[in-house]
């Protein structure tokens, strides 16, 4: 069974929001994270990446991997923070209209750097991913 501490949660959580896959190793107890090869295509893997791809190839049983939301959740989620934080009526309709265009999250963090309300957004999606990944745990949990 994997369980995971909120030190753990927090590494694979700040992992993920740089972009990046991560794999905890059941049998070390130990959390490996590398670009999303879906994200960095261009990326050459450093050895020791290489070598913990192959292990995970040979034994995948041995490692429960962690990924980002899904685009439309991360819409979802930054269509909530709007909703349920932004007071200021015209912060909240640019961040609106920011997440209706492409490229949407891009422009809604653009809007949000340097407001007063980068830190809360920063906290709140931190806290969705560290949501996530007790989802994913519980899901792992579920399967084996």
């Amino acid at each position: 069974m994997l369980s995971l501490t909120e030190k753990e949660i927090e590494l694979i959580a700040t992992q993920l929001l740089k972009g990046n896959v991560c794999f905890y190793q059941l049998d070390k107890k130990k959390i490996h994270y590398m670009p999303d090869d879906e994200d960095y295509f261009n990326y050459d893997l450093t050895e020791e990446e290489e070598d913990i791809l192959d292990e995970i190839e040979e034994q995948p049983e041995n490692f429960a991997e962690f990924t980002k939301l899904e685009p439309s959740q991360e819409h979802q989620i930054m269509q909530d923070f709007v909703d349920q934080r932004i007071k200021e009526r015209n912060l909240a309709e640019e961040l609106v209209d920011a997440l209706s265009k492409p490229k949407a999250a891009t422009g809604f963090k653009f809007l949000l750097d340097g407001s007063a309300y980068q830190e809360e957004w920063t906290d709140y999606i931190r806290g969705k991913y560290q949501d996530w990944i007790k989802e994913q745990v519980d899901s792992f949990n579920y399967s084996e």
